[in-house]
């Protein structure tokens, strides 16, 4: 008991990302405190600098995110894994989506879902304001800030770090995508800097989106009850609050306390999305979605590349690359806690749970919020709506209640749900950051991630006091452009990863195989193989088919590789019950291994005489270096069984022999670092699937 309190405390913090990422933090609040208008002065001044120079390569970069995670996810390798080949996903479809919903930016479609359209139809950037036209482009023009570019650059970064991690055993952490670039150099000073780098663009970035839905939930109670004032002093309360609920999340973990957490955010926002929708001008409403949607599939190059050359203004400084830049420097954050709950998916899966749904759902958000605002504006006169939002952005939701039944508990919900949103950014935040400052483990003591979360708060609260917000929010925008240079590079390692494993599957697959079983079987082989297709042995028969026969098989076969000067051993482990033949090649090793699994007894199996037959019966399958092959080799020959393993050894070496080049990195080595607790619970996985 008293180890196991030990391990609660330890720290696993890596210092040398910890304590640069702190002092500069405490730095940056300290100066920011001191004179908040210099502060705000430098940033403002660089982020000017930056958008004049540097805007055609935000827009190229991520034109070059979308469309290259687009191709990996239609192309062939859109089959392989986050994960070893028999891995299965963690959460429920439903559960992944509210909690990568909820971390993404469920915060801003609260804030932005009805000021941002109705903020480019009173001044759009071309054309004539308040027309026809106006409120097309301006729902147009949300629906590309909003659309498939923002996922594209959160998928990249989760697909990169979960590829590498769950695939190849790097760590979880932002220094894992420039392995293709350093290798073994992630471990020293450059990954501890990218580590750092991505801590505090975290940091900051949560902290300047805390303060905003600060700001609106304290507009939300003040127009609830006018005796709360909006000011500074109500505001360092609410995040005072929410910091310990964030807290009490955190310590709950992320199974019950994020996981939950989400679920009910999703509920309350399918709340407020289907009231307003059957509330307001529903029939309008699906007509704007399909014409806007449609608009958006069709504009969508046009835009993505539009830097408006010809008509220099600063609209898309304010919007286009504000939105595009800030998610850039939020990309380590999200991406990086989409890969923690991503594991056991396909590439496809993956890309299309993040890009495709959310998507879709904020388009219909969208035309809900926006499009039931500018309707009340063009055909019920609810002009005075305008002015409101352009003096209040915060103030924008809770305005368009006013012309819907039931303001009071709307608006009330629409708090509750900022509140819940605050809190999982504020949880996933610090579970993220506390694996960057402990290189990557996840397996953290809980006072480390109560320490971030409380950082988080504590920075949100000093940055209202000092006024620091829209200053630290451009620091945070301009730490995007090395960080887009770094995502481009992780591109091309995980393109680069691809390519090699591509190959690897093709050539297995594809050289000639000697049949598995019945090689060395006489004329009576048939019956054999029939009594192996109608029997459903037992877990004692097999682990002892497991120990004895698929042990001394393998045995012999080490026996003749060391004698061939080969580096060969055989390894038994308990639990599950395993025989694994390993032999050491320097690019890629070589695994055999013959593992126990548990399935569910089909209805048709007969019992045997005299026996109770129980739920269960029990494989022997093979399990290869990239996960399971799904076949049964239960009751082989001895002859059999070491002519399988030939053919599987024949395979490797053909791939070894045929590889394009020289592979980059050794992709294999980070197998056998791999944690004991991620083993264990790919067994336990394992023995549980049926």
């Amino acid at each position: 008991m008293s180890t196991l309190k030990e391990s609660r405390w330890r720290s696993g913090l890596l210092l040398p990302v910890f304590i640069p990422a702190v002092a500069v933090i405490t730095l940056l609040v300290l100066g920011t405190l001191a004179n908040p208008e210099l502060a705000g002065e430098f940033f403002s001044a660089t982020l000017a600098k930056i958008t004049e120079d540097f805007g055609w390569f935000y827009m190229l970069a991520v034109a070059l995110f979308l469309m290259f995670i687009v191709v990996i996810a239609v192309s062939k390798w859109g089959r392989i894994k986050l994960g070893p080949d028999h891995a299965e996903p963690e959460y429920s479809f439903l559960s992944w989506f509210a909690m990568l919903f909820s971390a993404g930016y469920g915060i801003a479609l609260l804030f932005f879902g009805v000021s941002e359209p109705v903020l480019h139809y009173a001044s759009p950037p071309q054309g004539a304001a308040l027309t026809v036209d106006a409120a097309k482009q301006a729902m147009q023009i949300s629906y590309f800030h909003w659309g498939f570019h923002i996922w594209a650059i959160y998928g990249l970064v989760g697909l990169v770090l979960a590829y590498f991690s769950f695939r190849h055993g790097l760590p979880l952490s932002m220094r894992s995508t420039l392995y293709p670039l350093i290798g073994e150099k992630i471990h020293g000073p450059a990954g501890h800097a990218v580590d750092t780098f991505a801590i505090l663009g975290t940091m900051f970035g949560i902290a300047t989106t805390l303060g905003l839905s600060v700001i609106q939930i304290n507009t939300g109670l003040n127009y609830l009850w006018e005796d709360i004032p909006v000011n500074n002093i109500v505001q360092i309360v609410v995040i005072f609050v929410i910091t310990l609920m964030a807290i009490a999340s955190v310590v709950a973990g992320l199974d019950k306390g994020i996981k939950r957490l989400s679920i009910l955010n999703m509920s309350l926002v399918m709340f407020l999305l289907l009231f307003v929708f059957f509330a307001g001008p529903t029939v309008h409403i699906l007509e704007t979605f399909l014409q806007n949607t449609g608009s958006y599939l069709n504009y969508i190059v046009e835009r993505t590349f539009n830097l408006q050359a010809y008509s220099r203004s600063d609209w898309i400084g304010n919007w286009t690359l504000f939105i595009f830049g800030w998610t850039i420097a939020w990309a380590p954050f999200v991406g990086l806690f989409i890969a923690k709950i991503s594991r056991g998916r396909t590439i496809r899966q993956f890309v299309v749970g993040v890009m495709l749904v959310p998507t879709i759902f904020t388009f219909f958000w969208f035309a809900v919020f926006g499009d039931t605002a500018l309707h009340m504006i063009m055909v019920e006169g609810y002009e005075s709506l305008i002015g409101e939002v352009q003096n209040n952005q915060a103030i924008a939701l809770f305005k368009l209640y006013e012309n819907l039944p039931l303001t009071s508990m709307l608006s009330f919900v629409t708090v509750i749900l900022i509140m819940t949103f605050f809190v999982t950014s504020s949880d996933s935040g610090s579970l993220v950051i506390d694996s960057l400052a402990s290189g990557g483990n996840s397996n953290t003591p809980v006072w480390q991630r109560v320490f971030w979360a409380s950082s988080e708060g504590v920075v949100a609260a000093v940055l209202l006091l000092a006024g620091g917000l829209s200053a630290l929010q451009t620091a945070a925008i301009t730490s995007a452009l090395p960080f887009a240079i770094i995502m481009l590079i992780a591109a091309v390692g995980l393109w680069r990863a691809l390519v090699i494993e591509g190959h690897q599957y093709s050539s297995l697959r594809s050289h000639t195989q000697m049949h598995r079983r019945g090689v060395h079987a006489g004329a009576n082989y048939w019956k054999t193989r029939l009594a192996g297709l109608v029997d459903f042995p037992g877990v004692t028969q097999v682990e002892t088919f497991i120990r004895e026969t698929g042990k001394e098989c393998l045995d012999e076969v080490c026996t003749e590789l060391t004698s061939q000067k080969w580096q060969a051993e055989v390894i038994t482990e308990d639990d599950p019950v395993r025989v694994i033949l390993h032999v050491d090649k320097n690019e890629i090793d070589f695994t055999y291994e013959i593992r126990i699994r548990a399935y569910a007894r089909p209805d048709f199996a007969v019992a045997k005489k005299g026996k109770k037959e129980t739920d269960e019966y029990y494989r022997a399958e093979v399990f290869l270096r990239q996960g399971g092959q799904s076949y049964d080799i239960y009751g082989f020959e001895k002859a059999d069984i070491i002519n399988d393993v030939l053919n599987q050894f024949e395979n490797y070496l053909h791939f070894i022999h045929h590889s394009p080049g020289s592979l980059p990195w050794d992709l294999a080595q980070h197998d056998d670092d791999l944690s004991e607790e991620q083993k264990d619970e790919d067994s336990n996985a394992d023995n549980t699937k049926s």
